[in-house]
C-alpha cells in the first residue's frame, strides 16, 4: 500500500488542449499523476460562460469528477483582467462584481476550495487613486461574499506593478483582515519582481507567513511571464518549493500552457515528475 502524499499537486487546465471535454481533461491529469485540476475562468466569453452553467451542467461535472476520481479543487479567476474591480467604467465594475459573485457560487457548487484572485485594480486602463480606492471597496464586498460561502480568495501575485510581490499583497490582506482573503503566489511572477527590484524572492515569500494558501509553480524569464518551458527560465523551483513548504504551503499547481505540441501528454508527465521529484525529497 502506497504512503499518501503530504501535499497535493494540481494541473492548470490550460496545459491541455482546449477542445477536450472535462472527462478527457480530468483523465489526462489523473494519468499523469496529478491530484486535482485547476479550472480557468479567464476573460474570454467561452470561459466566462461557465459562470452561467445550469444546475444540471454543474451536477454532471461533479459526477464526472467522481467517476474519473479526480476533482477540480482550485479556480484561476483571471476574468477580472477585462472586468476589473477598480474600473472607472461603472458598467465594467458592475460586471466585475457579478463575475466575482458567480465565481464564488460556482466554486461552492463544484467543491472548489480556493479561488485565485487577480491582483489588479485595472489592467487595460490607467491606474489612478480612484481605481485603487474602488478596488479596495469592491474587494471588501467580494471577501464578504466569499466568507458567506466558505470559499477562500487567494491573491495571485501578478506581472504588473500593482501587486507583483507577496509583500504588496499583504497590505490588502492586513487591511481587510479576513480569514477569507489570503495569498496564492505565482513563483514566476515573484521571481521576476525580485530580479527587477534587486530583492530576495524567498524573503518576499516570508512576508506572507500564515497567509499563504497555495502556490503556482510557473517558469519565467526577466520580462517574460508565460509559455516558458520548465528548465528554460530562471525560477529556482527547489528553493521556492522548500521555502513554501517551510511556510506551510501544501497545495501546489503546475502552471504552464498547451501550445500545440502533439505530445502534450508527455509535457504533463514531465511537469508532474519534475515537481514531485522535489516535493517527495522534502520529508
Amino acid at each position: 500500500m502506497s504512503v499518501p502524499r503530504k501535499y497535493s499537486l494540481g494541473l492548470y487546465e490550460k496545459s491541455m488542449p482546449n477542445n477536450l471535454v472535462w472527462e478527457e481533461k480530468l483523465q489526462a491529469a489523473k494519468n499523469a499523476g496529478f491530484d486535482f485540476v485547476e479550472i480557468s475562468i479567464d476573460e474570454t466569453d467561452e470561459k466566462l460562460s461557465r459562470l452561467d452553467m445550469s444546475k444540471n451542467e454543474r451536477l454532471q461535472l461533479v459526477r464526472t469528477m467522481m467517476e474519473v476520481e479526480l476533482p477540480i479543487r482550485t479556480m484561476c479567476l483571471s476574468g477580472h483582467r477585462k472586468y476589473p474591480l477598480g474600473s472607472s467604467d461603472p458598467a465594467t465594475c458592475k460586471r466585475g462584481i457579478e463575475i466575482m459573485e458567480k465565481a464564488i457560487q460556482l466554486a461552492e457548487d463544484l467543491g472548489i476550495r480556493i479561488i485565485q484572485l487577480a491582483g489588479y485594480d485595472v489592467y487595460y486602463e490607467e491606474s489612478t487613486p480612484d481605481t485603487v480606492a474602488r478596488f479596495e471597496e469592491n474587494l471588501r464586498k467580494s471577501v464578504l461574499m466569499a466568507a458567506k460561502a466558505g470559499v477562500v480568495l487567494g491573491f495571485e501575485t501578478m506581472e504588473t506593478e500593482f501587486l507583483n510581490t507577496v509583500e504588496k499583497c499583504m497590505r490588502y490582506v492586513n487591511l481587510i483582515g479576513s480569514s477569507y482573503l489570503k495569498i496564492y503566489p505565482d513563483s514566476g511572477n515573484i521571481t521576476n519582481a525580485a530580479v527587477r527590484y534587486g530583492t530576495d524572492v524567498l524573503k518576499d515569500l516570508e512576508t506572507g507567513t500564515g497567509h499563504l494558501v497555495a502556490m503556482h509553480l510557473k517558469e519565467a524569464l526577466p520580462g517574460r511571464f508565460r509559455e516558458i518551458r520548465y528548465g528554460e527560465g530562471h525560477v529556482d523551483f527547489k528553493a521556492m518549493i522548500n521555502k513554501a513548504w517551510e511556510l506551510g504551503i501544501r497545495k501546489f499547481v503546475t502552471e504552464f500552457w498547451y501550445t500545440g505540441n502533439p505530445l502534450w501528454q508527455e509535457d504533463l508527465v514531465y511537469a508532474q515528475n519534475l515537481m514531485t521529484g522535489i516535493l517527495d525529497k522534502i520529508n
